[in-house]
């Protein structure tokens, strides 16, 4: 696998041009066409709003959108890396820890060590590193049910993450969110969140806190972006295109990241939508929408620095739809059965982690012991994180009613203001907790 130069956003049209004019006549993309999307090699093409909102053209602009890998011009330079040797070293570790740190989740819920449903990110690394690593530490992520690499790219401890996996006090949730609630107010995690689509709205509202303090309570140092990430089973939910109207009706600084790996548990993404090509949604509510190759972190890195700066600026909302792949099952409780075995073969032949190592060690980036320290240290995190979480404690049972209610104690509060399980007449009848 080769990296090249990758996509280039199409900046928005006015309508009142004679270059926007002249795409009126050219139809929207075919569904049914062959298109670059899943290995074709037919193109697509740009869109152009539809003739029937003619009567907006006063105030509205037609938003162009590209699918696929665009050659950026950039200034011309000695060399035509993509990435320097230090950032180069960021991405590969960051993509290691959150590889290594799966496979022992693996091996840890296989012995015991973890209780419920663990939804593993193995393949996807190129997704999480390239946003995340661009993202300052004022900016915010929200995650799904597979969340344990975007934290970690968002710079929660592993100690924390595995803890939190192991129902431990010293998790980042104090062992009550385990594996697919991850949540740091110190790092801006805003969560990961089991039902598809629950997430997004809370993104959208974290991006519109940014922009009310920036326009409205006047912190002119306001800049931050929020970035959501989902999977390609949200995308037919009602959250999905609600979020997307608000977030463009009101140029929110936030991403769109759709993580499509193709199987929404065990429907594939072909049979589950009218239109599988996800990014195309993103003009319907006139923000751009891309399609990148989610196995290639500089592919990603590239899109995600253009959506981010947009989002920075005060332009606006992305939605990217990043084609990846999952190598396990979609739990760690899937027997993966229902994917062909050559679908996954191909797939595994393009992991990002060693597309990457190949890309830096050909271009004299990095050398072979370099990296293979960078894997040495990691291994030494994950493993001293398992340490860490195994030798902390369980919750006491205290704790259970933490965090629920909107009070501490957990049974609500009285008229006369005071705790309802502080009346000795509450608890009569009934067994104590």
């Amino acid at each position: 696998m080769s990296f090249t130069s990758t996509t280039k956003f199409v900046q928005p049209l006015p309508l009142n041009t004679t270059s926007a004019r002249s795409n009126d006549h050219k139809p929207f993309l075919d569904p049914f066409k062959p298109t670059s999307f899943f290995g074709s090699t037919n193109k697509l093409r740009f869109t152009s709003l539809a003739k029937s909102h003619q009567a907006n053209l006063h105030r509205r602009s037609a938003v162009v959108a590209v699918s696929e890998v665009v050659k950026e011009k950039k200034p011309k330079s000695s060399t035509n890396l993509l990435i320097t040797k230090d950032e180069g070293l960021v991405l590969y570790e960051d993509m290691i820890l959150g590889r290594a740190f799966e496979d022992m989740c693996a091996q840890m819920y296989y012995r015991g060590k973890m209780f419920g449903f663990v939804h593993l990110y193995n393949g996807q690394e190129a997704v999480s590193t390239g946003f995340i690593k661009l993202l300052k530490k004022e900016d915010s992520v929200v995650s799904t049910y597979r969340d344990h690499v975007h934290a970690l790219s968002k710079g929660v401890p592993a100690r924390a993450v595995m803890s939190e996996l192991f129902g431990k006090t010293t998790g980042c949730c104090r062992g009550q969110g385990g594996s697919m609630h991850m949540f740091s107010k110190e790092h801006n995690v805003l969560g990961g969140f089991a039902f598809i689509g629950e997430g997004i709205p809370v993104a959208t509202g974290a991006a519109f806190t940014s922009k009310y303090r920036r326009e409205v309570l006047q912190e002119a140092d306001c800049d931050h972006v929020t970035v959501a990430f989902f999977g390609d089973g949200t995308c037919n939910n009602g959250q999905f295109f609600e979020c997307l109207n608000m977030a463009a009706l009101w140029k929110l600084p936030i991403v769109f990241v759709v993580e499509n790996n193709l199987w929404a548990i065990g429907m594939s993404h072909l049979r589950a939508t009218s239109d599988p090509e996800i990014w195309k949604k993103g003009p319907a509510f006139g923000m751009p929408g891309v399609h990148v190759d989610g196995m290639d972190v500089l592919k990603v890195r590239d899109v995600a620095k253009e959506a981010i700066g947009r989002a920075r600026r005060g332009e606006g909302p992305t939605l990217v739809e990043c084609e990846t792949y999952r190598f396990r099952g979609h739990s760690l409780a899937d027997p993966d059965e229902l994917r062909d075995p050559a679908e996954k073969a191909r797939y595994a032949a393009r992991d990002p982690v060693t597309a990457l190592k190949k890309y830096m060690i050909e271009n004299n980036l990095s050398s072979e012991a370099e990296l293979k320290a960078i894997e040495k240290k990691i291994d030494e995190v994950v493993e001293e994180a398992v340490e860490f979480a195994d030798e902390s404690p369980h919750p006491g049972r205290s704790q259970l009613l933490e965090n629920v209610f909107a009070d501490p104690k957990g049974f609500g509060i009285g008229p006369d203001g005071r705790y309802r399980c502080e009346d000795p007449k509450f608890t009569e009848g009934t067994a104590h907790v």
